[in-house]
């Protein structure tokens, strides 16, 4: 199948495309590289398919649609900060929202009726249950990062209705490790997330790893998630990608492991596998931060024959050989990096 993939410079988007290939699709990757890095493509072997630009622009999705012909789309190009987001919330609804409306406008106009859609566990805000199952917890979100996405999700389903475009949303709950072998993985120069940052501290990259709210109603009083390796979650887009092929039903999956693991327990399983005592300094909480959420993937277990196979540990030594081979990112020199033309 010929898959538009946009966002597919990106961590979860390059990871995905690896997997595709592996499976015989044709990919074509629309990603403007301004948090995408076109090395990733190019370890892939894709490099060739990219278009640079931004999902906003109208004539270029024209463009992409006639001239690749995709058949289905996996979307994954957004800005994901929450922090930013509640410091600029114009900035995500513009790319995250409008962004996304414009391409589901072309491929309306192109006879493309199969979407894909990168979601977040940050719908739900703090949910008023646990573990988060789709349908009965209350979609709250705690920030504009959320929102955006809510809205999206919102928007599908009227797309849905009017144009017959069907979706699958996967509401991704916290994203880590790399590929077998260190091939990709995530670029921790401008990573926020936890993993990443503890990493860091302990390849000595920084002195320090600052946690945020030692109080919350949790066994040890830091903030509970689910994480979820990168490689289970992309096997989780092209089985959405299937389904959608052969039942033309919309629907949503959340996509976790199931167990939620404390900003301490990563920070003692990361000191556990790289024999390293960083310091850790304990700061006030920050907003927007639910204290404790973790998954019900018992959905996609059932309707997609889903499952993760990685744990914790596996998440962090997979993403700590990434990075002890990648120290700066994917940008190893300082050496010029050609851009093809969008």
């Amino acid at each position: 199948m010929r898959v538009l993939v946009t966002g597919g410079a990106g961590y979860i988007g390059s990871h995905t495309i690896m997997e595709l290939l592996k499976q015989q699709h044709e990919v074509i990757v629309l990603d403007s590289l301004e948090t995408g890095y076109i090395e990733a493509l190019v370890e892939l072997g894709i490099v060739n398919r990219l278009v640079v630009g931004s999902t906003q622009d109208a004539q270029l999705l024209d463009r992409v649609f006639r001239e690749y012909k995709p058949e289905a789309v996996i979307h994954f190009a957004a800005y994901k900060s929450v922090a930013e987001s509640i410091e600029n919330p114009n900035r995500y609804f513009q790319n995250n929202v409008f962004g996304t409306t414009t391409l589901l406008d072309t491929m309306v106009r192109h006879g493309v009726k199969n979407l894909v859609f990168s979601s977040t566990c940050a719908i739900f805000g703090t949910p008023s249950y646990l573990p988060v199952q789709e349908h009965n917890n209350n979609t709250n979100p705690e920030n504009p990062y959320g929102e955006s996405k809510l809205i999206v999700e919102q928007i599908l389903r009227w797309y849905d209705r009017a144009y017959g475009l069907k979706s699958v949303c996967l509401r991704y709950f916290n994203v880590a490790g790399a590929a077998e072998g260190a091939r990709i993985g995530e670029d921790w120069t401008k990573a926020q997330n936890l993993i990443p940052v503890v990493l860091k501290a302990a390849l000595g990259v920084i002195d320090s790893v600052q946690v945020f709210g030692s109080d919350y109603p949790t066994h040890d009083g830091t903030c509970i998630r689910d994480y979820i390796h990168v490689v289970d979650l992309a096997q989780a887009h092209i089985l959405s990608m299937e389904y959608l092929l052969t039942t033309n039903t919309a629907t949503c999956y959340n996509l976790g492991t199931g167990k939620g693991s404390s900003v301490m327990d990563v920070i003692q399983t990361v000191r556990n596998i790289t024999g390293e005592n960083f310091k850790v300094i304990m700061s006030p909480r920050r907003p927007g931060d639910p204290a404790a959420i973790w998954a019900d993937s018992f959905k996609a277990v059932q309707e997609l024959g889903w499952k993760t196979r990685y744990n914790l540990e596996d998440m962090i030594r997979s993403a700590y050989q990434w990075h002890k081979s990648h120290p700066n990112g994917w940008r190893q020199s300082d050496s010029e990096v050609l851009i093809p033309m969008g």
